[in-house]
């Protein structure tokens, strides 16, 4: 679909980036159709992948894709899952529902999409991204030497949005509550810092989201 290209544009180099670190992380090639087939969820991908190769437990892989993924939660209160037709149409649209696909749907009313529409959108989408990661395995396979540095793409693309996203919404308590419960959990539990941290950030969000709100409603009472 053509609506579908702009975000394509950007899928597709980051699924070839995909493949380059699977292929290079030292898994054959058919582990990028596997995971972007699978599991589907770019970011997480990514993790996973320096998480396989050094053989994390699976309750620590479960925690952190639950931790990673949580937001698709959100996501499906409005989502137009009822505009689909099907059960087995309808867990596809669950499965595929990922950021770029949200973003694409809540941009239109839910009157104007139908069921064929909102699921070959996904599919166009996911057929981005895998497409991508094959393209990436291939190229990963006929390089000679690893690359350099490959690892930290996810992590340079991330602090690029977040920083993006701190300059626009000007809020300088969240990237720095990041911070501290990243140092936090690199200092006390080494040998999972991610998984900590994220918890922690977590935690910290909430208490915060508490704390405001809490006080909204007091500056209300007292007005």
């Amino acid at each position: 679909m053509a609506e579908t290209l702009p975000v394509g544009v950007g899928m597709f180099p980051l699924g070839i980036t995909f493949g380059l670190l699977v292929v290079q992380s030292g898994l054959a090639w058919w582990w990028t159709p596997i995971f972007s087939g699978l599991i589907y969820a770019g970011s997480l991908e990514f993790l996973l992948v320096g998480l396989v190769v050094v053989v994390t437990p699976l309750p620590s892989l479960a925690l952190t894709t639950l931790l990673v993924n949580s937001r698709h939660l959100f996501y499906g209160l409005s989502f137009p899952l009822h505009r689909v037709r099907g059960r087995l149409a309808k867990a596809y649209a669950m499965f595929a529902l990922i950021d770029e696909a949200y973003a694409l749907t809540a941009a239109r009313a839910a009157d104007s999409l139908s069921s064929k529409r909102i699921l070959w959108t996904q599919a166009f989408l996911q057929s981005y991204w895998v497409g991508g990661g094959l393209a990436g395995a291939v190229v990963g396979g006929w390089l000679p030497s690893p690359i350099r540095g490959l690892d930290f793409a996810l992590i340079a693309l991330f602090t690029v949005l977040a920083l993006e996203t701190c300059r626009k919404g000007q809020d300088l308590p969240g990237p720095v509550l990041a911070v501290g419960c990243a140092v936090v959990a690199r200092l006390v539990v080494p040998d999972a810092t991610l998984v900590v941290a994220m918890a922690l950030y977590v935690l910290g969000l909430l208490a915060r989201y508490r704390f405001t709100d809490r006080a909204g409603a007091d500056g209300a009472v007292d007005a």
